[in-house]
């Protein structure tokens, strides 16, 4: 049986190695060429000892998940449909900016979590992706990109917050971010590398103990009733529950401040009071708001809230001395924005029956 060596993080590909009785030095060789030189042939890892490149063309495979379709929108965004099995696939985006690159990845095929407002939610939940179907999509994108020759980073940040709760997918979540982290592999930043959460709690404070990047938290909603609603993962870990454990989290942060997300729905979280209930709820927490103006998907009941409406909402929280961002909608011509993402899945919840597009019209 041969093994995806892109499931493995470089710790348990250096165990691997040693059962194979192998030094670790060539398992550090190894992850280089695929992760840092995108090689997939073992036959081209040219510092690699014949012999060596023959048990493990036996043994092992780098196989990263398919590129199904590959999306530019008219302001760079690219988005990539990615295959990963069993008529799933998910979404990848590539967001260009004067100053960076960042690519949204996803982590589960759907999402049990079930927010009112996005898109993938209304698709159900088939599965969490496996270690290479996380890592293989900035795999892919590098190769997509140009970016696997050479010194030059086009990817500078990477945020799990594509399809999936990745908390809810924990272990897989977190090889991935030690991939990304690795010297030998990507080597990106704590700093430029976030994972945002709906508020696991009891998951924030492993992700602090064991992989601490930075954290996004969606919160959407100043108090619990109205929160329990659209997000229903509150019901089981309440405002108060939340707060404590970004605060917590903060102990060990790569960053001294949480960002929470805020998505802005007309008439239903975007008042002056909803504002001033944030500033209350948020106060013994260091942290950033990030406003997101609501993209639109079929059937969804909610609609955008006015511009002018957003910039009041944010000079109040300014006005307390919050650090507040609106985000610049990207890549909506190719429904690539935040919140519309919707790959393929084949629902387990039978939560959405009939909303499923096949793979050959997703294509184009």
């Amino acid at each position: 049986m041969t093994v995806n060596l892109l499931d493995f993080d470089g710790e348990s590909l250096t165990a691997w190695f040693a059962e194979q009785g192998e030094k670790p030095f060539r398992a550090k060789q190894v992850l280089r060429w695929i992760h840092r030189s995108g090689v997939a042939d073992f036959d081209a890892m040219t510092d690699i000892a014949k012999s060596l490149r023959e048990k493990l063309k036996a043994k092992a495979v780098v196989a990263p998940p398919a590129v199904v379709s590959d999306k530019l929108s008219d302001d760079g965004t690219r988005k990539f449909l990615i295959d990963v099995g069993n008529g799933n696939a998910v979404e990848t985006v590539f967001i260009p900016e004067d100053d960076r690159g960042t690519l949204c990845i996803s982590t589960q095929a759907g999402c049990a979590l079930d927010c009112a407002f996005c898109s993938t939610g209304k698709q159900g939940f088939n599965r969490n992706l496996t270690v290479a179907e996380i890592i293989g999509q900035l795999w892919q994108a590098n190769h997509a990109l140009g970016a696997v020759h050479g010194d030059e980073r086009v990817i500078s940040n990477v945020v799990l917050m594509g399809m999936g709760e990745p908390l809810a997918n924990f272990e897989n979540s977190v090889a991935a971010l030690k991939l990304m982290l690795d010297d030998n592999a990507y080597g990106l930043s704590r700093r430029r590398v976030t994972v945002s959460t709906s508020g696991l709690v009891p998951v924030m404070d492993r992700l602090g103990d064991e992989c601490p990047v930075a954290l996004a938290v969606s919160l959407h909603a100043p108090n619990d009733k109205l929160r329990d609603q659209i997000v229903p993962i509150n019901q089981k870990y309440p405002l108060k529950e939340l707060m404590a454990a970004c605060q917590r989290y903060l102990d060990k942060a790569p960053r001294d401040f949480i960002t929470f997300e805020y998505i802005m729905l007309d008439g239903i979280n975007d008042t002056d009071a909803h504002a001033r209930e944030l500033l209350a709820l948020v106060r013994s927490v260091h942290c950033k708001f990030n406003l997101i103006p609501f993209n639109p998907f079929p059937g969804s009941p909610f609609k955008r809230s006015p511009a002018e409406r957003v910039r009041r909402f944010a000079d109040i929280l300014m006005q307390a001395g919050i650090v507040t961002t609106t985000r610049k909608t990207r890549g909506d011509d190719i429904d690539a924005a935040c919140g519309q993402l919707a790959g393929q899945v084949q629902d387990k919840t039978k939560r959405t029956a009939g909303r499923v597009i096949p793979l050959k019209e997703a294509r184009s």
